[in-house]
């Protein structure tokens, strides 16, 4: 036996049997190949070297993009490699591929195998002992084998070369760790393939191959690779389906990885009593989930993530290594390089270079390529913090405490200078970190869920200071955006942190962002507490800005209550106490909301009078955005009005207010509102173009709870067009959204709109079941108002399908909830509906006293329209009893409503009907005259 003098590269010969030679490789690893002495013929080849594949699951798309690329007859590139993080199934995939490509006849010159050992502790295959191994596989025996390198890979490319004419060659290199080791294998025929796997993206000037990366698998082909283990197992494996729920639970904690996938699989076929809930409940606890992911197998060989991950950290420098430990600091899913270079305390650019390699070895990922932010896998993560506190002791530096500490900096001032700029007044100055406030909007879309997942962790840590103020300021933004549930989340951490301290301060704007966020949600009876208690502690503290501020916020809960009168106390109370305080903004703001509680009590002038005030401050101040949310309420009061001109004069302001400024949001909000009224005069085009604006705006923002919003609308101005189809479309759109976002009052609004559309094609079984889901989210709310418009239309779809008796009862309690309410609007228009469900049962002195009533609340509150319709109704169901002329009466005061209002549509009905009442009055007239006639002749 003899050995080299490099220690790196061990090669060791040992005498075998017969005519059989044993090279050893890297220490402890070998290859056998038999061979034939001179003179004994030529060696034996082995040219369908490829091991079995398993079965793949969650991988067709990258299958076929592999396939594509490995097709000898397309452009495909020459070497092939697919990387990922360890554990990924890159084996996997390249041989399933491998196999499916042989079997479609592509590579009739053979299959070779090379496993490269890249990661192995014990030291990898270099390229050169790869290669004597590839020539062996291609029958040249070892005393033919060249005594250089460079005659070795040329004898090696003209072997692949020659044999070309039997058809194209498929090399599969596995587990490769550096480019060295594919060069020398690399065919120089252009109908070959070299396909490798590797944790790196390796490749380099003189490697130029097509990187193929993978990813976690989906949730639902990640709970399959474990099933298909089971049922291959046990085909009568019973978890599965008692314990479905807990079979994605162990899923998701596996990551979706499928190694940590297989390793939880053969846990549960070692022990087929083991339930799924255990084992989930074993891989809940993130500090232990590591080692929980591990295997034995009888014949010692074992599976274990940290294993796999202990292989890659080990390659790594010391600069790498600090790096990658650092960034499982953060605890968002994604970091930003600039947020990396302040954990690393490095320059930005060279802060990249070193992402980059990480990104290289498979350890974290750049999403999307060139974005600048960096994400790595959960149990990676894991390992990361495993080894980030190990470091962390008393012998060493605390780094970690120090780079948590400047993480908590970096995000406090940038989240302030962000927030500086989405609610500063004009003429304040703003810090210069971000251009603008579109700039500033950006970074938190960016950082919200660092952002919040931060408050979470300094909320638990003990650091005070950092979850208050990064609470106050992300509140307004997660309002803006609509995100209810991390609005709620935040401030109840902050409260919970005030309370810890005992800070008054801090828990006056927990209160009050609590109060909001609870508001949005709908829970009004929370907010209106959370209010009264912020309150009382601006009163406690005599400060009497905190205690307006609350009280305009009061006011907004109890108006969504429909406890209006109430809700204009508190306004009017925040209304003086900043004009005592001499704040003009803030006295602009609560005339704004006070304008809002007048108009839902149908005290138009009142609430006209109030946003006026409000939009003339702004003015005097030259805060335009305040301007601007005024006009947008102006608009919606006069619009009740049916001043439709000057709603469209109020919106059209706030609109160019919002591009004056650049402020997209408001001018979305604006075209949205615009959108609405147009289409209340008919200017169905014009409304189609501002909503479909404002839709845009919605998306170019990102800001799905504004894209909804005017989808919803357009749908309803696509449904007065009669353009069913589309307005279904985007009410459907609508509400996917607002499912996404959990929202689900705005669903229920969406879900009303889209039963109303459906019955216009006729399709009443599908608008009864999204009526009937409506009504159940707002009894789920409790919101009776939106309950009783619900129950309301759905008594017109079961009219359309001759349920009667149905539609009866949801008119009546449509009715009733109005009366409730003291919603006399709702009331009037349920009344109406009823009138005609009790007409289609023949009940018609019942039709008549339910129309008369609508007309009469329709006169009382001076809304036009529900009594013009209402006459109409009536004047058909008094023509059922005969009363002919009664109807021509009821008829002709309709249509004289529809010319006041210019709703040329409703007057044409009432024409016809009128029409109709007339005829009847002639027929009757002839027949009298004809049995007059006939009497007189008796």
């Amino acid at each position: 036996m003899h050995s080299n003098n490099n220690p790196d590269r061990t090669s060791q010969h040992a005498t075998a049997s017969d005519q059989a030679q044993l090279t050893q490789v890297a220490r402890d690893q070998y290859n056998t190949t038999t061979v034939v002495g001179p003179g004994g013929g030529p060696a034996p080849q082995a040219l369908a070297a490829l091991p079995a594949a398993g079965d793949l699951v969650g991988r067709a798309e990258r299958t076929a993009e592999l396939l594509d690329v490995l097709d000898p007859s397309g452009p495909g590139a020459g070497v092939v490699v697919v990387t990922g993080l360890a554990g990924i199934g890159k084996t996997a995939l390249a041989l399933h591929t491998a196999h499916q490509a042989v079997s479609r006849g592509w590579f009739p010159g053979g299959t070779l195998f090379v496993q490269l050992r890249g990661y192995d502790p014990t030291g990898a295959v270099s390229g050169q002992q790869a290669l004597a191994g590839l020539l062996r596989a291609l029958g040249i025996r070892d005393d033919d084998l060249p005594p250089t390198d460079e005659e070795r890979e040329n004898l090696y490319r003209t072997q692949l070369a020659r044999r070309a004419q039997n058809g194209p060659i498929l090399i599969l290199a596995d587990d490769a760790s550096e480019t060295a080791q594919l060069r020398p294998l690399v065919p120089s025929h252009p109908e070959h393939r070299l396909l490798a796997t590797s944790r790196d993206a390796l490749t380099s000037p003189d490697l130029p191959a097509r990187l193929i990366g993978l990813v976690q698998l989906e949730a639902q082909p990640a709970a399959d690779l474990i099933a298909d283990v089971l049922t291959r197992v046990r085909p009568g494996d019973l978890r599965l389906n008692q314990e479905s729920r807990s079979l994605g639970e162990v899923a998701a904690l596996c990551g979706y990885l499928p190694l940590a996938l297989t390793i939880a699989a053969a846990q549960l076929v070692a022990d087929p009593g083991l339930p799924l809930t255990t084992l989930a409940g074993d891989l809940a606890n993130a500090h232990t989930r590591l080692k929980a992911l591990s295997y034995q197998e009888t014949d010692g060989r074992s599976l274990g993530m940290q294993a796999a991950f202990d292989l890659s950290y080990r390659r790594l420098d010391d600069q790498l290594a600090r790096l990658f430990r650092l960034l499982s600091i953060n605890p968002g899913p994604d970091l930003s390089t600039e947020t990396a270079a302040v954990l690393a305390y490095h320059p930005v650019r060279a802060t990249r270079q070193s992402l980059a390699a990480l990104a290289r070895a498979g350890l974290i990922s750049e999403q999307p390529i060139g974005s600048d932010r960096w994400r790595m896998h959960d149990l990676t993560r894991l390992y990361a913090d495993e080894q980030c506190q190990h470091y962390d002791t008393p012998d060493t530096t605390p780094t970690r405490k120090q780079a948590l500490s400047r993480l908590l900096q970096h995000y406090r001032v940038t989240t302030h200078a962000a927030n500086s700029h989405l609610t500063g007044r004009p003429g304040q100055s703003a810090p210069d970190r971000f251009q603008d406030r579109d700039a500033a909007l950006a970074w938190l879309d960016a950082e919200h869920f660092n952002l919040t997942a931060t408050i979470a962790l300094t909320a638990t840590t003990s650091h005070h200071d950092a979850t208050t103020s990064l609470a106050g300021n992300l509140a307004p933004y997660l309002h803006q955006r609509h995100y209810l549930h991390e609005s709620l989340a935040t401030a109840q951490h902050a409260l919970r942190s005030a309370h810890k301290f005992g800070d008054l301060y801090a828990e006056r704007t927990a209160l009050s962002n609590l109060g909001t966020a609870l508001r949005e949600m709908r829970q009004f009876e929370e907010a209106i507490d959370a209010h009264t208690q912020a309150i009382n502690i601006g009163r406690r503290l005599n400060d009497r800005h905190t205690e307006g501020t609350a009280l305009n916020n009061l006011g907004a809960a109890l108006r969504e209550m429909r406890r209006f009168e109430e809700a204009i106390d508190a306004h009017t109370q925040a209304i003086n106490i900043f004009r005592g305080l001499n704040d003009r903004h803030a006295e602009s703001m609560a005339l704004n909301n006070l304008g809002a509680a007048l108009r839902e009590m149908r005290r138009f002038e009142e609430a006209i009078d109030a946003h006026t005030q409000a939009i003339n401050i702004g003015r005097r101040l030259n805060d335009r955005h305040a301007e601007s949310m005024a006009l947008n309420n102006l608009g919606a009061a006069l619009r009740e009005m049916r001043r439709f001109e000057e709603a469209i004069d109020a919106y059209t302001q706030a609109i160019n207010i919002g591009r004056g400024l650049n402020d997209r949001h408001a001018e979305g909000m604006a075209l949205t509102n615009l959108g609405s009224v147009l289409w209340d005069i008919r200017r169905f085009e014009e409304a189609i173009d501002a909503l479909t604006q404002a839709i845009n705006i919605g998306r170019g923002l990102n800001d799905r709870h504004a894209e909804g919003m005017a989808l919803t609308n357009l749908g309803l101005a696509l449904r007065e067009m009669r353009r069913f189809e589309e307005a279904i479309d985007a009410l459907t759109q609508a509400i996917n959204i607002f499912r996404e976002l959990n929202d689900r009052h705005t669903e229920g609004m969406a879900l009303t709109n889209l039963g109303s559309a459906l019955w216009e094609i006729r399709q009443f079984e599908e608008a009864i079941d999204a009526l009937t889901q409506a009504i159940n989210i707002f009894r789920e709310l409790n919101d009776r108002h939106a309950e009783g418009m619900a129950l309301n239309n759905l008594g017109l779809a079961l009219q359309q399908v001759g349920r009667f008796e149905e539609a009866i009862d949801a008119h009546t309690q449509a009715i009733n909830i109005g009366r409730g309410l003291n919603d006399r609007h709702a009331e009037g228009m349920a009344l109406n509906n009823l009138g005609l469900a009790l007409q289609e049962v023949g009940r018609f002195e019942e039709a008549i006293d339910a129309h008369t009533q609508a007309i009469n609340i329709g006169r009382g509150l001076n809304n036009r329209h529900t009594e013009g319709t209402a006459l109409n109704n009536l004047g058909l169901a008094l023509q059922e009893v005969g009363r002919f002329e009664e109807a021509i009466d009821a008829h002709t005061q309709a249509i004289n409503i529809f010319r006041e209002l210019n709703n040329r549509h409703a007057e044409s009905m009432a024409l016809d009907n009128l029409g109709a009442a007339r005829r009847e009055v002639r027929r009757s007239c002839r027949l009298r005259a004809l049995w007059i006639k006939l009497t007189s002749r008796s």
